[in-house]
């Protein structure tokens, strides 16, 4: 298991292309409000591609393939109990299109944008199975080649990406073991006033700060050694860029998600995103309206992608503890349950309520003797392998 389970992470990170998300805990898109714990390091790696057969006009018939494809990596480190850092540079973008440089001639970025950020998260009540953060990201513009067809819009600028975080656990006691929900809410502000979209220096450029809205919701349920996803996520501009911005549309896509956990520390996941709604092309391109904005490859295809497929990793580096046993885990679980415990028990003095106090100590003791019956079980179990 473990040779086979290296070699898929190796074939993953050849691929070297994007899980969506920024990395840390939730869906492929969708963030949990759970923060990673103090001292943890996760990377994420993956691959988001579309590919169609198309041909470049009615006169030249000449089929070929078109592929989309987007790579990054993510870093993300646990600052805190409420704070998580996350550092996620965009390595590669297919751009369609060529340029100045020796890489964007071959219609790529190498390296494209970088995405740095803090989250603030894993505000919750005790007993409460709801959970509350916000995320700020930064996006440094890092790429040779912008306003890339086919791709979510950037001018070049520095982007400010702003994000509410709301998550929903059914199993309080062990919160990966039961079905969640999350939702997200963000805005962005492309910073783009000013910015040239294409390479003439006579069409229009942004009179306006562009902003986007983005919401999300979303769905995750474990089976085993598989999870199941489902999300919804849509994003329309508040401020539309000017016409000779790609991808200025209203659009929603439904991504499924399944994701494998071999080992507490590694997952592998694999999506498919489906387009429901998008409004139609509202780019201008060259030959109208005076716009030098090159045309889609293929008229066939001048818009949103219909489906994408997703491929990716997550390994969990920090701290070496987290490569533990499944027994391993219920006792640092069983030992975080009862240090709450005493929490509370300490803190009864101070409160006002003391009934509803002590019913929240009963309901904690009830998780603890769960955790220890479930310990002993597993030991039970582990006696009877070795006889």
């Amino acid at each position: 298991m473990r040779k086979i389970c290296f070699m898929i992470l190796i074939l993953s990170a050849a691929c070297l292309t994007a899980v969506p998300f920024q990395g840390g805990q939730g869906l492929i898109y969708l963030q949990s409000a759970h923060v990673l714990k103090k001292g943890f390091l996760d990377v994420s790696g993956g691959t988001r591609y579309f590919g169609k057969i198309a041909s470049y006009s009615d006169s030249d018939r000449r089929a070929y393939t078109l592929w989309v494809v987007k790579g990054t990596l993510a870093f993300n480190y646990g600052l805190s109990e409420k704070v998580e850092l996350f550092f996620a540079p965009v390595f590669y973008q297919d751009t369609n299109r060529s340029g100045k440089t020796a890489l964007a001639k071959k219609g790529i970025n190498m390296p494209d944008d970088l995405f740095l950020g803090v989250k603030f998260g894993s505000f919750q009540k005790l007993e409460s199975p709801t959970v509350f953060g916000g995320r700020l990201m930064l996006r440094i513009p890092t790429a040779d080649t912008h306003n890339v067809i086919y791709e979510e819009y950037s001018a070049g600028s520095l982007e400010i990406h702003l994000q509410g975080l709301f998550s929903y656990y059914s199993n309080l006691t062990f919160p990966d073991a039961g079905w969640s929900v999350h939702a997200n809410i963000g805005y962005i502000n492309h910073n783009d006033v000013g910015q040239s979209l294409t390479s003439a220096e006579n069409d229009d450029t942004p009179q306006a700060m562009s902003a986007e809205l983005t919401v999300g919701a979303g769905v995750r349920i474990p089976a085993g050694l598989f999870d199941f996803s489902l999300e919804l996520n849509s994003s329309s501009f508040l401020t539309k860029p000017p016409i000779t911005a790609y991808s200025r549309e209203y659009s929603t896509y439904l991504t499924g998600g399944v994701y494998y956990n071999p080992r507490p520390w590694l997952t592998f996941q694999m999506g498919l995103d489906l387009r429901l709604i998008s409004e139609g092309d509202l780019s201008v391109y060259a030959g109208n309206a005076g716009s030098h904005l090159a045309p889609p490859p293929t008229a066939e295809f001048p818009n949103y992608p219909s489906w994408r497929g997703i491929l990716g990793f997550k390994v969990a580096l920090l701290p070496i503890s987290v490569r533990t046993t499944d027994e391993e885990e219920l006792r640092r679980q069983s030992r975080d349950r009862r240090a709450i415990l005493e929490r509370m028990m300490n803190e009864q003095q101070d409160t006002q309520d003391a009934e509803a106090e002590l019913e929240r100590i009963k309901n904690e003791r009830q998780r603890v003797e769960q955790e220890l019956e479930r310990l002993r079980r597993l030991l039970e179990a582990e006696k009877k392998k070795d006889q």
